[in-house]
């Protein structure tokens, strides 16, 4: 297996700057999440990973060479947007999708034997697309990405349109894959996924990448300002702590709470006041913040920045070329 490297690669469309100067490395058994609001950059930087689009500087390459076709056979891609042939059978699709990667006839139908069975859906061969529901074709889509046995693997929000489920048994998948030793770049907005999934996150905003690094390493920098308490009783106090500015409450229900101190408030004023005013405690952990929070704060805080440099560049538009050559 091999890693993939992107360097300093930057895209632009119309003068517009949709991917600025990102680098991240992902390796050989682990999993990478490439997460950002929309419009951060990921579609145009998995385009450019692909070999879809070319980047204007910088370069991606794998396993030391620089992608193309070659690599492209390498890859098993699945992208956020559905791209099956509506009207043909299924058990034909995923047949001519392997064979367009090189797998040969007899080698496919044992292949899409085996992954129809594992999601319980060998009765779908004969049935066109559009009979489908959007996460049976979801199903059919990543079935499609792994029948060439690719190196590196590319999901883009894979878990659109499934149930619990199945989203479940597309996890236990892909965590498979990882053990696998294959390369596995992961891109989603729903934090709670990357959590249960990834090695490492690469976090963008505005075609920038501003957070980068191991997933427990990154949320180690956050400290651990964050309370998980559960109980049985009145939960009014929280409404208390939050109006008095000691905690913000991020997700909350009738016997759960998770929220962030605020205002130097240590950990043992909400446990103290848990004690006196609930019936019952049943959890209480002091943890880092949980990874949506951190996106929230990061994102908000580069949003900003860039609210004040476009703000210095109008005042001042000698700015950029200064910063430059400082």
């Amino acid at each position: 297996m091999a890693d993939l490297s992107v360097e300093h690669v930057t895209k632009r469309y119309n003068g517009a700057t949709a991917v600025d100067d990102v680098s991240f490395e992902a390796r050989p058994g682990r999993i990478l999440g490439l997460l950002g609001p929309n419009g951060a950059g990921k579609t145009s930087t998995i385009r450019m990973i692909t070999h879809i689009i070319m980047p204007d500087a910088g370069r991606v390459t794998y396993d030391g060479a620089r992608v193309g076709p070659t690599s492209q056979q390498r890859m098993g891609y699945l992208p956020e947007e559905r791209g099956l042939y509506k009207k043909l059978k299924v058990g034909e699709q995923l047949r001519y999708l392997a064979e367009l990667k090189g797998v040969d006839r007899h080698t496919a139908d044992e292949k899409i034997t085996h992954w129809l069975r594992r999601f319980e859906a060998t009765g779908w061969a004969d049935k066109k697309t559009d009979e489908l529901s959007k996460g049976m074709q979801q199903k059919v889509q990543f079935i499609a990405t792994l029948l060439h046995d690719p190196s590196l693997y590319i999901f883009d929000e894979p878990f659109s349109g499934l149930d619990p489920l199945n989203a479940q048994l597309l996890r236990d998948i892909i965590l498979e894959l990882r053990a696998d030793g294959v390369t596995i770049l992961f891109a989603s907005h729903r934090m709670e996924q990357v959590e249960q999934l990834c090695d490492d996150i690469c976090l963008m905003s505005q075609g920038r990448l501003v957070l980068e690094g191991p997933l427990q390493d990154v949320k180690s920098r956050f400290g651990r300002d964050t309370v998980v308490l559960e109980f049985e009783g009145d939960d009014a106090f929280l409404d208390r702590l939050e109006k008095e500015g000691r905690v913000s409450i991020h997700n909350r229900s009738t016997r759960r709470a998770e929220m962030r101190l605020q205002n130097g408030t240590p950990a043992r004023r909400v446990l103290e006041d848990a004690m006196q005013h609930t019936s019952e405690i049943y959890h209480f952990e002091q943890v880092a913040p949980p990874l949506n929070e951190i996106f929230i704060d990061v994102v908000s805080e580069e949003q900003g920045a860039d609210v004040a440099r476009r703000s210095s560049r109008e005042r001042d538009p000698v700015l950029p070329d200064a910063v430059g050559a400082s």
